[in-house]
């Protein structure tokens, strides 16, 4: 599993509750982060550097638990490793038009990810004739990675990013980045008790799950969650430890490729 950051932890929750038993290997690109604002060539570069580091270690299913390394990279990386099963991590367009009561749904990701042909396409397919208000949160993500999660400027942010979906009316909000669930109940205060806010996490745990549990492939006794990251390990593991309810060891020392 693996991400630009921190944000794919809150995908690793959700796939730790569904699979305790199994070992998870997470790469936190950190040196790189956030994605979302990197040119496509480096996102690609860097989503290939990780996915062989993780398929070096023995990784038979690999979760790109980033909206913008979805979107810009994962038909590559399933090309270039065809014995691997991918899982990968897109806005929930669908299940949000799904559950719209007026028709108007909101979607906060990465400028990247939203303009991404794969999001395009996505949107094109899902959305019919609901209006999708997308709303890029620059910044977010990296504000997010290096800060409090109850910094005054954090969230003055999030109150920026969310307002205007807020005044455009929907009723739903997707989060289009695995970052934004770490401050999901402040986007929740901003736009108000009649919006209803979805991640991903569940759905993307459930198609590990589905994947994990298929012929040959089985977990251990007891899992281990094992975080590596680019950047600094003690920032990780500060993060990690207020910010999870899921023991996790972190290598001391960054990795570098």
């Amino acid at each position: 599993m693996f991400d630009s950051g921190v944000g794919g932890l809150s995908i690793l929750a959700a796939v730790h509750r569904r699979l305790p038993a199994a070992t998870i290997r997470y790469v936190a690109d950190s040196a790189h982060a956030p994605y979302g604002e990197q040119p496509e060539s480096l996102i690609r570069d860097r989503a290939e550097r990780v996915t062989a580091h993780l398929v070096a270690a023995g990784a038979s299913v690999i979760v790109v638990a980033c909206n913008t390394a979805t979107a810009v990279a994962i038909e590559t990386l399933r090309e270039a490793h065809p014995r691997c099963s991918f899982v990968g991590v897109e806005p929930g367009v669908r299940p949000a038009v799904a559950a719209s009561r007026n028709g108007h749904i909101g979607i906060m990701a990465t400028a990247a990810t939203l303009r991404s042909e794969r999001f395009k396409a996505l949107v094109s397919r899902e959305c019919g004739a609901c209006h999708a208000h997308l709303q890029a949160c620059s910044g977010l993500a990296a504000a997010i990675e290096h800060g409090r999660l109850d910094a005054p400027e954090l969230l003055e942010l999030v109150e920026r990013c969310a307002k205007p979906l807020r005044e455009a009316g929907v009723d739903v909000v997707a989060l289009g980045c695995t970052h934004y669930p770490f401050v999901r109940g402040a986007i929740e205060r901003v736009l108000g008790p009649e919006v209803r806010v979805l991640d991903t996490g569940n759905a993307v745990a459930a198609q590990v799950a589905r994947l994990w549990k298929s012929p040959g492939r089985a977990g251990g006794a007891t899992g281990t969650c094992l975080l590596a990251t680019t950047g600094e390990p003690e920032s990780l593991l500060r993060f990690a430890t207020r910010w999870l309810d899921v023991e996790v060891q972190v290598a001391p020392h960054a990795l570098s490729f």
